[in-house]
């Protein structure tokens, strides 16, 4: 698969280079030539058919010879992730790119155990940025979803008020709660249409304590079940995120 990410305003023009980590990728690894064809995708929509112009050990520039624009997915999905200790949350980062979330937004929960400063804080979003470059150039989604800095809860349910067109779940282990699809149906009935945007809550490890259940649903949040089994943090995010998937965007 020879796609490569180049941010839209570096790939306006019919002839450009890519940037120094996606051409030592082009010349290093895949050690492309004159004349090749690639894929380049600029996180916004487009999609570029490319031929290989110039190469060099260190550069590549690239002359496109088709583009094409595709259309956002109906619903747009923001997963409102805590962040589960170890390597996980680059996992959640990765699969929540694959299928189709086109916003992350770490949380800060009071059961979050990872430590993250403000300091360091725009360091982990570019490296789960460029995980997520990495993932929509493995998918070929010309989506790139936007990673924010992490929040604290009080801080999110703030800042990211819902929308009057947008539903908000917050996954809970009790049974009793809805599945999404009654969620999604519920929403569909009361505003005559679906959802234009969903949010999704996941909580950490020991997930989100009673007060902070408390204060997402007084945001609009819905409660909804994945099941009777307990699922780990990063499992519930793909579940929920796959079935969202189906139900917002595969079946409409």
């Amino acid at each position: 698969m020879r796609r490569f990410f180049v941010p839209p305003e570096l790939c306006r023009d019919d002839v450009f280079e890519l940037p120094e980590r996606e051409a030592r990728h082009a010349t290093q690894v895949l050690r492309l030539v004159v004349g090749a064809e690639l894929t380049v995708l600029n996180g916004a929509g487009a999609v570029l058919d490319c031929v290989v112009e110039t190469v060099t050990k260190k550069s590549a520039k690239v002359r496109v010879t088709r583009r094409a624009e595709r259309a956002p997915l109906p619903c747009a999905i923001t997963l409102i992730q805590a962040i589960p200790k170890g390597p996980a949350f680059e996992t959640i980062v990765q699969k929540a790119t694959e299928l189709g979330g086109s916003r992350i937004i770490p949380l800060l929960s009071e059961r979050v155990v990872a430590h993250v400063n403000a300091k360091d804080a725009p360091t982990k979003v570019e490296k789960w940025r460029q995980i997520a470059i990495e993932s929509i150039k493995q998918c070929g989604s010309p989506f790139l979803p936007k990673i924010e800095l992490p929040v604290a809860l009080e801080s999110c349910l703030s800042q990211y008020t819902l929308a009057p067109d947008e539903l908000s779940v917050v996954c809970s282990l009790k049974e009793s709660n809805r599945t999404l699809r009654e969620a999604v149906d519920s929403f569909a009935t009361a505003h005559h249409r679906p959802p234009k945007s969903c949010r999704i809550w996941i909580g950490p490890e020991g997930d989100f304590t009673p007060a902070e259940y408390t204060a997402i649903a007084a945001s609009g949040a819905t409660p909804i079940s994945l099941g009777p089994l307990v699922l780990r943090a990063d499992t519930a995010a793909i579940a929920c995120l796959a079935i969202a998937n189906h139900e917002l965007q595969l079946a409409r």
